[in-house]
């Protein structure tokens, strides 16, 4: 063989390496995506609306749609009928749709694992979760039970419930599912009949928090409540009260105590960290209308259906710059559970009248009634749950 065909055999099969490398290497990024998506959510995690992912090998959890699915409630509320709240329980409750039961979330470019309440009792065994937060961290909590529950009606269970502190217990796989009320986190004191919130306060909640294996942290709608909802009535930091100050620099300062804390406290080789972006709330329906259509009422009463799309047309909430910061300035940043834009879709999802803490004369009111900030059970808190479950377990 002459120099020249060698040189050129040579060329050909470096070529054909180079090519076999390149689509091995393709393959292995895009069967990898999901599991680096979720490692660098942080990174990719932006102040305004998380952005929509073009790269077709990118799974962007958080950004995506609503699809109906009849594979869907993943279980019923007369099947977990001692779990649900009545708050919560809007079919008991006389809701006369179910079409809201029906919906899936599917990200972009890649889809969620289903749940499987065995298999994540299988991979809990011997360990514990803890919500800890306000109401809207017992409705992501009781709907985990239901989640769980329903894959295995017939094991033993134990439950308790308490003021901060509930638990269940699925006995024969030793597995704790808990929740902590704690609606700002940080410590609130009562002194000379006053509430007072510590805004550098946090270890008389915190000491109940050390042991799980998992901790879900969520706050966010207590620090904007004024007048009777408001839940303190005096703020404390650096050894001085105030009647009232900026929320959002509360909230920052409330938040900061807790990252330092975290940061302190728990160790993230052991204990995996989990913080829920804000949950939104539908109370002005100018806000998914866009001027469109007239508004025939003044919340979520009467909605259906889920906005149409992967956008929501109203305000992103300005608590989730403060969530940002907070969490991007942790030494071990907790993952951002960011349910905030998928949530905002699900304006049918929430109680609204069908509410069993609702007297029948509030019910006929629902202009003043309606409950459009928490959710449903069965409902939108099983995605967080599904959200969580690819997170811990995918």
């Amino acid at each position: 063989m002459s120099l020249a065909c060698f040189q050129s055999s040579c060329n050909l099969l470096a070529s054909c390496f180079a090519v076999f490398f390149l689509v091995l290497l393709q393959t292995k990024i895009a069967t990898s995506a999901l599991i680096m998506s979720m490692r660098n959510h942080h990174d990719n995690y932006h102040h305004r609306r998380p952005m929509l992912h073009t790269n077709q090998s990118t799974c962007a959890l958080f950004a995506g749609s609503w699809v109906r699915d009849e594979s869907y409630p993943l279980y019923q509320s007369s099947n977990c009928p001692t779990i649900i709240d009545a708050e919560f329980n809007c079919q008991m409750y006389g809701r006369p749709d179910s079409e809201y039961l029906k919906y899936r979330w599917q990200p972009l470019n890649c889809e969620l694992p289903r749940f499987n309440g065995l298999e994540f009792l299988l991979k809990m065994r011997g360990k514990s979760i803890m919500f800890v937060g306000d109401s809207l961290g017992r409705n992501q909590w009781e709907s985990l039970i239901c989640m769980v529950s329903s894959s295995v009606p017939r094991t033993s269970t134990q439950m308790s419930r308490g003021d901060p502190f509930s638990i269940f217990k699925f006995s024969e796989y030793d597995v704790t599912i808990s929740f902590y009320k704690a609606p700002y986190l940080v410590d609130i004191d009562v002194v000379q009949g006053k509430r007072v919130l510590r805004l550098e306060e946090i270890s008389g909640n915190a000491n109940a928090w050390r042991n799980a294996d998992v901790l879900m942290f969520n706050t966010g709608h207590w620090w904007s409540h004024k007048g009777p909802l408001q839940g303190w009535d005096y703020m404390e930091s650096g050894g001085t009260y105030y009647q009232d100050m900026d929320r959002l620099v509360a909230l920052e300062r409330g938040l900061g105590t807790w990252a330092k804390w975290v940061d302190a406290n728990i160790d993230t080789t052991r204990t995996r960290v989990f913080f829920q972006s804000i949950s939104p709330t539908h109370y002005n329906p100018s806000e998914w209308s866009a001027g469109t259509t007239t508004a025939t009422t003044k919340n979520c009463y009467g909605e259906t259906a889920p906005v149409s799309g992967s956008t929501y047309p109203g305000e992103y909430p300005d608590q989730m710059r403060v969530v940002d910061t907070v969490i991007r300035g942790m030494q071990n940043p907790a993952y951002l559970l960011d349910i905030t834009m998928l949530s905002e879709l699900r304006k049918d999802g929430h109680p609204s009248i069908y509410s069993g803490n609702l007297s029948p004369q509030q019910r006929a009111n629902p202009d003043r009634s309606a409950d459009c900030s928490h959710w449903c059970l069965p409902g939108l808190p099983d995605t967080w749950n599904q959200l969580l479950y690819t997170a811990l377990f995918f």
